[in-house]
């Protein structure tokens, strides 16, 4: 019988075992939720995780445990509908089940089950990094406004940074997530170029760059308001010079003038 009383969610069963399903099957346990089961394919790694937890485990998703409070999927995000259909054939109609991609929509799941739902942390995950889930917030959505309740509980046991995000908040959310993260890690990236093309160790931009995250104040603070450099200044004569700098990159040029201009036209 599933429970689904909004404090219910206790046995889970993680359906995926790489960077995330590892990371939350780990603080699950750590916070008192009993893996009741993992599901994966790497049946090496399965065994490792499975003993390090004292839990069961399979490959093969006809033999999941049937008796779960949650269902978490954990699979890659063109995974997750194909998955829900196949776990349609063996769970309860009235299984939960939700999926952890910040892209993608309920719908992915709730085509296969009534009780859907997404349980997304907003992180990027190493499964031999650890885990400061202090730091991690932990965004929830579900169809039944019931599970949304286990939900919301379940996320504040295991971070304490929760919030409700429905289909669309999530895209808006992971959408800003890549021009914070995926977008500035690639600038980051071609600022080492430059410093190592110019024989200088790029570890001396790190004071800088630590304290333009800081200076937002703990998200308080529009970063417009704190943007600074020459595109800010409308200090043409550097920005020149930079251009000349990029002359043998054309697409870093493309970029450091593109922008240049966005910066300017928010400034101004």
């Amino acid at each position: 019988m599933v429970n689904s009383s909004p404090r219910g969610l206790q046995r889970i069963v993680l359906v995926g075992v790489g960077n995330v399903g590892t990371h939350l099957a780990r603080r699950l346990a750590e916070r008192g939720r009993t893996v009741q089961q993992l599901v994966g394919r790497d049946v090496s790694y399965l065994q490792q995780l499975a003993a390090e937890l004292e839990t069961d485990f399979t490959v093969d998703l006809a033999g999941i445990d049937t008796a779960a409070d949650l269902y978490l999927l954990a699979v890659p995000d063109d995974a997750i509908a194909p998955v829900a259909n196949q776990l349609a054939a063996v769970l309860p109609a009235r299984a939960f089940v939700v999926h952890t991609s910040g892209a993608t929509p309920t719908a992915a799941v709730a085509e296969s089950f009534s009780r859907a739902g997404v349980f997304y942390p907003l992180q990027s995950f190493n499964r031999a990094q650890p885990v400061d889930w202090e730091r991690v917030p932990l965004l929830y959505h579900a169809t039944e406004s019931e599970d949304r309740a286990a939900c919301a509980e379940l996320a504040a046991a295991l971070s304490p940074i929760t919030s409700p995000a429905d289909d669309d908040q999530r895209a808006a959310l992971h959408l800003a997530a890549v021009f914070a993260n995926n977008f500035t890690n690639h600038l980051l990236d071609i600022a080492y170029r430059i410093t190592r093309d110019a024989e200088l160790d790029f570890s001396l931009l790190l004071p800088l760059i630590h304290h333009t995250v800081e200076r937002l104040d703990n998200g308080r603070l529009p970063p417009a308001d704190r943007q600074t450099g020459p595109a800010a200044r409308g200090d043409r004569v550097t920005i020149e010079r930079h251009l000349r700098v990029l002359a043998g990159h054309p697409e870093w040029r493309k970029l450091y003038r593109a922008l240049t201009r966005l910066i300017a036209e928010r400034k101004g």
